[in-house]
C-alpha cells in the first residue's frame, strides 16, 4: 500500500511537530516524518512531541523514536501513550507484553532464558516493541520469580535437591540443549532423597563466609541429619541476593557455587567478572575427575594449576 502523506497529521489537520536532538537518529527519522506530513523543530517548542531513543536519558513524557517507525510500518497514526518512556528513557512494558514474555519463556530451560539466543529470536518475531536486551532485562529482573520461585521453605531437602541437580548438570555438560529445568529439579529431585544421595552441598571457607556454622555442623553431625533451618535461610538469602544483584537465574548462581567450591566471596566476583577472585582457574568436571585419582603426580599437577589451598578446599567441598 502507498504510504500515507497525512500519517503525522492531527485530527484537525495540523501537522504533528517533533523535536529530536541532532544525531544519527534524527537523520534517519527526518525523511519519514516529513514524508508523512509531520514537522521537525530545531529547538524544543511547547506542544512538540519530544522524541528520544530507548535507553537514552530522557525526561518523563518523552516518546520513543520507535513511535515514528511503528507508525510508518503500520501506515497509520498510532496513539502516543504506549510509546511513552519511563524513567531513564526506557520504554515502559505493558501488562500484555509482560504476559507475552512469560508465555514465551514458559517451558524453556533456565540457562536458555538467561542467555541471548532466545531473546534475539523473540525480537525478530516482533513479540513486543522492545529490543531483545530490554526483554531479557525485564524478565530476569521483574518477571522471573513468577516462573521459578527461589526456595521459600526451610526444608533442607529442597536446597540439597537443587545442588544435586546442578551438580549433575556440572558433571555432564554445560550446553544449553541439555540444561535441566530448575523448577522441576528443585521439587522433584529435592524431595525424598537422603543427604547421602546428593552429589554436592554448599560450603565456604572460614574467611568472609555467609554460612559460618555449616562446616562445624557437617563435622559434628551424622550425614543423615539435616542442616538447621537458620543455615538454610542464610543460603536462600545469599542466593536471592546474587540473583538480584547480577540479574541471573537461580541455576546460574548454583553453578557458580559449584565452580568456586562454595566460596561466597569468590562466587560474587565470578558472577561479576567471569573469573576467579584469586586469579586461579575455575573448577571443571575434568579437574574433579583428575582429583579423584589416587595419583601423586596428578595431584601435584592440580596443585600447580590451582594452588595447594584451593585443592584442599576442593577435596573438602566434594566430600561434603
Amino acid at each position: 500500500a502507498a504510504r500515507s502523506r497525512s500519517l503525522f497529521l492531527w485530527d484537525d489537520g495540523h501537522p504533528m511537530r517533533f523535536y529530536l536532538r541532532p544525531g544519527l537518529a534524527k537523520l534517519r527519522l527526518a525523511p519519514l516524518v516529513l514524508a508523512g506530513g509531520g514537522r521537525l523543530c530545531r529547538v524544543q517548542e511547547p506542544g512538540a512531541v519530544l522524541l528520544a531513543q530507548p535507553g537514552d536519558a530522557a525526561p518523563d513524557g518523552a516518546v520513543s523514536t520507535e513511535y515514528v517507525t511503528e507508525c510508518v510500518e503500520r501506515n497509520q497514526r498510532l496513539p502516543l501513550e504506549p510509546f511513552l518512556l519511563a524513567g531513564r528513557g526506557r520504554l515502559a512494558f505493558t501488562e500484555a507484553e509482560d504476559a507475552a514474555l512469560l508465555q514465551a519463556v514458559r517451558g524453556q530451560s533456565t540457562v536458555r532464558a538467561s542467555g541471548c539466543a532466545l531473546w534475539i529470536e523473540l525480537e525478530r518475531s516482533g513479540l513486543t516493541r522492545h529490543s531483545w536486551q530490554a526483554m531479557r532485562d525485564r524478565f530476569l529482573r521483574h518477571l522471573q520469580p513468577r516462573l521459578w520461585e527461589p526456595p521459600q521453605t526451610e526444608d533442607p531437602a529442597q536446597i540439597r535437591g537443587l545442588f544435586a541437580a546442578a551438580n549433575r548438570e556440572f558433571e555432564s555438560t554445560e550446553s544449553e540443549s541439555d540444561s535441566l529445568d530448575v523448577a522441576k529439579l528443585s521439587t522433584q529431585d529435592g524431595v525424598g532423597r537422603s543427604p547421602g544421595e546428593t552429589a554436592s552441598g554448599l560450603k565456604t571457607g572460614p574467611e568472609n563466609s555467609a554460612f559460618p556454622d555449616i562446616q562445624l555442623q557437617m563435622q559434628e553431625r551424622p550425614k543423615s541429619t539435616c542442616s538447621s533451618s537458620s543455615v538454610v535461610g542464610q543460603v536462600v538469602k545469599t542466593m536471592e541476593h546474587f540473583m538480584e544483584k547480577f540479574a541471573v537465574d537461580l541455576f546460574t548462581v548454583t553453578q557458580a557455587f559449584l565452580k568456586n567450591s562454595g566460596d561466597v566471596e569468590a562466587v560474587s566476583y565470578f558472577l561479576q567478572t567471569g573469573q576467579r577472585l584469586d586469579g586461579y582457574p575455575i573448577w571443571s568436571r575434568e579437574d574433579d575427575l583428575e582429583l579423584q585419582k589416587d595419583d601423586e603426580r596428578v595431584r601435584n599437577k592440580l596443585i600447580a594449576k590451582f594452588g595447594a589451598e584451593n585443592v584442599a578446599k576442593r577435596i573438602v567441598f566434594r566430600e561434603s
